[in-house]
């Protein structure tokens, strides 16, 4: 009703998100907060504020989830903050005795750095779940729903969040990245897993080629898997050297979801969700 009245905001919605995404560390870093916590807020925001342009520009407000799809993806959100407070707690042990605390490098250039390492981990760890048999049957569980919204970006299996978030961050403290670059990197991947996923009616145009964004990743959900691709989740550089690029202007998926619906339980059974990996259900 009133969404022809906010459409100014496909044009601030992104870069509002950036510039936040930009002042949060360097806040936190400069004033001292708490890393976690900080971390915590400021993903809650970043939910917040999408959830909000969902209602007011949506891309299509059929994927918007109904209060029942609530109910169920609230159940998932709070086991991927489990699954997410379990790889926290073992990488920390980790990066407590590996990850310098004072950089060997200034923040500007460590950060950067950092950045590119994280997301080349995270395109591994993401393509992997797609070609490996066992890890699709943890990764699929993501898959099942027939929209993509900023509320189903939480559907996930417990182990699925853990190796991911896990192998990225691993990956930047063996190479010697300080803790506060990896802060600062988790903030963006933060603000990037979240908006890719939202139902806004936000196009990015050349961007596009440099940084991951809802128009791609819905077709990295399309049930037309020569369409998919798009396994970066934050930055689009390394789908377009490994040849998994394949959106361009206007593209939409035809349809979202599982190519075989029959292969993953339904996403209410969050218990046969779960359980399935160890059964060999899902193929």
């Amino acid at each position: 009703m009133f969404v022809g009245s906010f459409l100014w905001l496909r044009r601030v919605a992104y870069p509002v998100l950036l510039l936040a995404t930009v002042a949060t560390p360097v806040t936190a870093l400069g004033l001292g907060f708490n890393r976690a916590l900080t971390t915590t807020a400021f993903q809650y925001a970043v939910i917040g504020h999408l959830v909000l342009l969902e209602r007011l520009i949506p891309y299509d407000p059929s994927w918007n989830p109904s209060r029942r799809e609530w109910g169920w993806y609230g159940v998932y959100f709070m086991l991927t903050a489990l699954g997410s407070v379990t790889a926290q707690l073992l990488v920390d042990a980790v990066v407590s005795v590996l990850s310098p605390a004072v950089p060997a490098l200034p923040l500007a250039v460590e950060i950067p750095c950092a950045l590119l390492v994280g997301s080349l981990a995270s395109y591994a760890v993401h393509r992997l779940g797609h070609t490996n048999r066992w890890l699709w049957r943890l990764h699929g569980v993501h898959h099942v729903p027939e929209k993509v919204n900023v509320a189903n970006n939480g559907v996930n299996h417990v182990l699925d969040v853990l190796l991911a978030q896990a192998g990225v961050q691993l990956t930047l403290s063996l190479l010697g990245f300080s803790q506060n670059a990896v802060f600062a990197v988790g903030i963006f991947v933060i603000t990037q897993g979240y908006f890719i996923h939202a139902n806004i009616d936000v196009r990015l145009g050349r961007l596009n080629r440099w940084l991951a964004g809802p128009e791609q990743h819905r077709l990295h959900h399309s049930t037309d898997l020569s369409e998919a691709g798009h396994y970066g989740s934050d930055l689009a550089v390394w789908d377009r050297i490994f040849g998994s690029f394949t959106w361009y202007p206007d593209r939409v998926p035809r349809a979202v979801g599982l190519s075989d619906p029959t292969s993953f339980p339904r996403t209410e059974a969050v218990l046969t969700s779960h359980t399935q990996a160890l059964r060999g259900r899902a193929g």
